[in-house]
């Protein structure tokens, strides 16, 4: 199975799971990091909408609790007829654990629609590197 088969199968697996019951717009996203481990999240949805998580969220927070830190690529998957990307929130989460090359694919529920980078989806962005501190 190829990286983008694993990643795809992952996100909608998790896409499954989703608690969205005021959008009724279900996301999976799955990523994987450059040791070749996959983690995979859901959007879930709260009363006080928009307050919720993000499936991309989700997934880069699975991934931090494991202990890694580098995205290597990520995978999303939504259904209809747009392309579903990555809200701005999300794609300033991916840049913090992943470089401009990265690259995000975007898929229905049927496979993959396109392909980016991040520096593609998030020019010029504001990275870990412009901070006092430094990446970690």
């Amino acid at each position: 199975m190829s990286s983008i088969e694993a990643l795809f199968s992952a996100a909608s697996k998790a896409r499954l799971s989703a608690y969205a019951p005021y959008s009724g717009f279900a996301v999976g996203a799955a990523l994987a990091t450059d040791s070749g481990a996959i983690f995979s999240g859901t959007n879930v949805e709260n009363a006080a909408y928009p307050v919720g998580t993000c499936a991309e969220a989700a997934a880069i927070a699975a991934m931090v609790v494991a202990g890694q830190r580098r995205i290597a690529e990520i995978l999303i998957v939504g259904e209809g007829d747009a392309l579903v990307t990555p809200c701005g929130a999300c794609r300033q989460r991916m840049r913090e654990f992943a470089g401009e090359d990265a690259k995000i694919h975007v898929a229905g529920t049927t496979g993959v629609r396109a392909t980016f980078t991040l520096g593609a989806l998030l020019p010029e962005a504001f990275g870990p590197s412009m901070t006092k501190a430094g990446p970690p």
